[in-house]
């Protein structure tokens, strides 16, 4: 297991585990630790331009899901989980990265960023949306990457507005503003996103130049907003990325294959990033085991795979952006849906999250 950074991370944005991934989890026996690690945020608030509520809401009623099923935990205890899980049987390399990719001999010669070089049977790229690895074999993400109009930003800041387990949604046409308090504690997640017709690939590795673009796009906005922009100017934790998806014809080339958001990111707009890279993990590594051959497992984890990938991808095709509206006459309407959803029942689960069997997991032939 190959990690850039220096040591095991902590922190991070919350994710979800819904569904499929529910499951892999419970088969793995992370499940029990997972629900002790469960955020359980209690209330979602939206507001409109001038700071006044719209409507308040379990988020459960906003985003589905099944009550007392899906969980929400941050990425850093999901990470750290897993971490315990196998640290004892898997030997990782931090500090590193992979440079190249030889696949000429009976191996994978793999040469690290450090100067090292290892021979691997296989290789399995799970270095998210804009894998080095896929750059590598398959070519520039630009040939895979689906553009989807938003650009965001995270960042942590201190919460000074006595928010505990809630969210806070601000919105404009095209703009959307969030605080996001995950427990009592005295830091905030923050959120920056806007629509933006062309991607910004120039400024994706240019950090000062990523807060310019924010700090333009939000100009003028109200709220909180201008002390948020002044505090992602300070953030030493900014995240800033596009709304975007991978969709590729092969997610395999020889003894290499991806996994996860390198494969198949179908955006955060979905919600089920996380969740489809662990189902995706299960799928593969029931594949590795059940099929002697590497070919052929790698074929049938596509084979098995590539349908819940896209049905997970097309939830953006099916409203799944709808918190976040370009124009004032969709934002209205979906205010209009959140006021409705006050006095309604909550949604049920989304069919995506939980449309894919898994099999029993193979012992190694």
């Amino acid at each position: 297991m190959v990690e850039k950074a220096g040591a095991l991370r902590d922190g991070g944005y919350p994710i979800d585990i819904r569904g499929t991934a529910t499951e892999v989890v419970r088969r793995m026996g992370i499940l029990p630790r997972l629900r002790d690690a469960h955020i359980d945020s209690r209330r979602c608030t939206f507001l409109d331009a001038d700071g006044s509520t719209v409507a308040s809401l379990h988020p459960r009623a906003v985003a589905g899901g099944v009550e007392g099923q899906d969980l929400e935990v941050r990425r850093g205890d999901l990470a750290a989980t897993l971490y315990a899980l196998v640290r004892d049987d898997v030997e990782f390399l931090f500090g590193d990265s992979i440079d190249t990719l030889d696949q000429s001999g009976q191996g994978v010669d793999v040469t690290f960023h450090s100067g090292r070089q290892r021979t691997f049977d296989l290789v399995v790229g799970a270095d998210g949306m804009h894998s080095t690895t896929r750059d590598s074999l398959f070519g520039p993400e630009e040939q895979f990457h689906r553009y989807l109009g938003y650009c965001f930003a995270l960042f942590t800041m201190p919460n000074t507005f006595g928010l505990s387990r809630e969210l806070v949604l601000w919105n404009t046409p095209g703009k959307a503003a969030a605080l996001y308090a995950v427990g009592d504690n005295e830091e905030l997640h923050a959120f920056l996103n806007f629509h933006r017709p062309q991607p910004p690939f120039a400024v994706l590795r240019n950090p000062d130049a990523q807060r310019d673009l924010v700090a333009t796009a939000f100009a003028g906005a109200g709220w909180e907003v201008p002390g948020m922009v002044d505090a992602m100017r300070d953030a030493d934790d900014l995240f800033f990325d596009t709304a975007g998806q991978i969709r590729m014809p092969h997610w395999s080339s020889g003894r290499v294959t991806l996994v996860g958001d390198a494969a198949y990111a179908p955006s955060f707009l979905t919600g089920q990033g996380s969740s489809l890279a662990l189902a995706g993990a299960y799928v593969l590594a029931n594949a590795l085991a059940t099929h002697r051959n590497h070919t052929a497992a790698f074929a049938a984890y596509e084979r098995d795979m590539r349908g819940f990938a896209a049905m997970n991808q097309a939830l953006v095709d099916n409203g799944a952006a709808t918190l976040f509206p370009t124009t004032a006459r969709a934002l209205e309407r979906r205010n209009t849906m959140l006021r409705d959803l006050v006095t309604m029942p909550s949604a049920p689960a989304r069919p995506a999250h939980s449309a894919l069997t898994l099999p029993d997991f193979a012992p190694a032939p």
